[in-house]
């Protein structure tokens, strides 16, 4: 299944990895310390705070946040270094590259142009994928295809 990558529905996802993983709603209850029903909720709601999403992902052996860092690297507007940020500032924060791409965005990427949604160039503009990029992408990947 191809996620949508810019609708993330963080229930229902945490809802499919605990069917994955077989787990059943007493022990997650016990370790977020909460009831059945706070449980249904938190699997019914498209976002969720931190905290649990943090729980979950620990519970669950699976990084929720890394499908907001796809979102991010797909649909966020390219930074502007020299928007808002006076000369020599810099942050106290850690430093991220944007242009890291997952086996998973990939796989979505090229699902999009082989399915038809989405032209080359279109995936070319609307992610900002160098065109070098998405063309070794392809050419890569359909090669893994004809050896299956």
């Amino acid at each position: 299944m191809i996620l949508d990558l810019k609708n993330i529905h963080i229930g229902n996802l945490i809802r499919e990895r605990v069917a994955e993983k077989g787990m059943d709603s007493f022990r997650i209850c016990k370790f977020l310390k909460c009831t059945d029903s706070e449980w249904e909720k938190i699997q019914s709601q498209k976002s969720l705070d931190i905290e649990i999403v943090l729980r979950m992902s620990t519970l669950l052996e699976y990084d929720f946040f890394r499908l907001y860092s796809q979102h991010l690297i797909l649909y966020a507007p390219p930074a502007n270094a020299h928007y808002n940020n006076p000369a020599n500032k810099t942050s106290s924060l850690p430093h991220y590259r944007k242009n890291i791409y997952t086996k998973e965005m990939v796989d979505f990427v090229l699902e999009q142009v082989e399915s038809g949604n989405k032209t080359k160039s279109q995936i070319i503009a609307e992610y900002r994928i160098p065109k070098t990029t998405l063309y070794k992408w392809i050419s890569k990947y359909n090669h893994l295809k004809k050896d299956k």
